[in-house]
């Protein structure tokens, strides 16, 4: 299972975490955790994600603008840390987030965002996913025949089905736009009606959960688990 943001932020990495909001909501999963900067961070998301920022966006806009269109986009949290850009929570922007119990967490120390990411997204990759191998040797018509298509779905797919149903639908819809483009991205950006750094960020999120994308062999099973998965 994805683990919850009550369980990221008892990772040592999250040492001096703070939570001033959303406590009846941490313990909704966890999907990615992505490092933001951007006024408009949420047209990157598929849902389920805790962002990381300095608080540099919320200098310039509306802080509860800015909130209400991280949870529009998805995100299960926010984490600011208040030491070079930000210093102090806009009390606003804090109202808002205890309004609708959404997790707002600060660090009031200097922390590293690598070491954040890198841990927390060790633990979201170790979520139960298949212990053997991809394999190719079965064709389509085999693997329903015996009984082994749920298998090479899971081997092939099992982190991207672990997912809630959102970033789920979304990322897998990504990966067979990707797919059936050759990984083009402007492409697949054209069929999705998104931008180009939208399909980025998302084609990052199933490399980590999938692995070598280039490699043709996992692009032809990812093909037949799609379509294994889609028929069933």
């Amino acid at each position: 299972m994805l683990p919850t943001l009550a369980e990221l932020l008892r990772l040592p990495a999250f040492v001096g975490a703070e939570v001033l909001s959303g406590e009846a909501s941490l313990n909704q999963p966890i999907t990615w955790v992505h490092v933001s900067e951007i006024p408009d961070a949420a047209r990157f998301l598929s849902g389920g994600e805790l962002l990381l920022s300095t608080g540099a966006p919320l200098i310039d806009i509306d802080s509860t603008v800015y909130l209400h269109s991280l949870m529009n986009g998805g995100a299960h949290g926010l984490a600011l840390e208040l030491v070079r850009e930000l210093r102090e929570m806009p009390a606003t922007l804090l109202q808002e987030a205890r309004a609708h119990d959404f997790p707002l967490i600060v660090f009031r120390q200097e922390v590293s965002f690598a070491q954040l990411t890198r841990a927390a997204h060790a633990r979201i990759l170790a979520a139960p996913a298949a212990h053997t191998e991809p394999t190719l040797a079965p064709l389509l018509a085999a693997l329903i025949e015996t009984n082994r298509a749920a298998g090479f779905v899971e081997a092939h797919l099992g982190p991207l089905l672990n997912l809630p149903q959102r970033p789920r639908a979304i990322l897998t819809e990504t990966l067979a736009a990707l797919l059936n483009s050759n990984f083009n991205v402007a492409e697949a950006a054209r069929r999705l009606g998104v931008r180009r750094q939208t399909i980025y960020y998302r084609l990052e999120q199933l490399r980590a959960m999938l692995g070598d994308l280039s490699d043709p062999s996992q692009q032809l099973g990812l093909l037949l688990a799609l379509e294994l998965a889609q028929g069933s």
